[in-house]
Formats: C-alpha cells, structure tokens, sequence
C-alpha cells in the first residue's frame, strides 16, 4: 500500500467522521442524528479496517522477510557443503551404482 494510498484512506475515514459530527450539530431532528450516527459508524469502520490492513500487511513484509534471509543462509550454507570446482561428485556406495543428485 503506497503512502498516498494511506493517506487518501484514513483521511476518508476522518472525512466522514467529521461530515457526521457536521450533520448532528447543523441538521436537526431525528433525521440528523441518524445521519450523523451512519456516517460517525462508517468512517469509524473504515479506519479500524485500514488498521487490520496494514498489520496484516506488516506480517506479510515481515514473513517475507524471513523467508528470504532463510533462503540466504540455506544457499550460503550448501555452497560452503560442497565446493563447485569442476563437475559435482556422485554419491556411491559399495556394490550399488551411482545415484544421481
């Protein structure tokens, strides 16, 4: 999510919950706490969602992340196994043949 994304996002949300306290303070009767009440309910909404968004988002970086540092270290780690001089050396084992890698 990019950073203007984020910024359009919860600034809708705050759009909306400052529209609803607009609409209970000018628009009177029932019909204006209704709407203030959706339109509060809805940016509140909004912004909790974009909040699970971005953790899970950040999981997401963060698993990535370690993946790839996994990844690194098990790359490291088999070319410090077997040295890649030359052609790579079959397996064998006494009265079997060969067995390919």
């Amino acid at each position: 999510m990019s950073r203007r994304s984020r910024i359009v996002g919860f600034g809708s949300a705050a759009l909306l919950i400052l529209a609803g306290a607009v609409c209970a303070a000018v628009v009177g009767g029932e019909f204006g706490e209704i709407l203030a009440l959706v339109l509060i309910s809805l940016g509140c909404v909004d912004a909790i969602s974009l909040v699970f968004l971005e953790v899970g988002l950040s999981e997401d970086r963060e698993r990535a992340r370690e993946e790839a540092v996994r990844r690194r270290e098990r790359d490291s780690s088999q070319e410090r196994a077997r040295p890649r001089l030359g052609r790579p050396r079959l397996d064998r084992m006494r009265g079997r043949p060969r067995r390919l890698p």
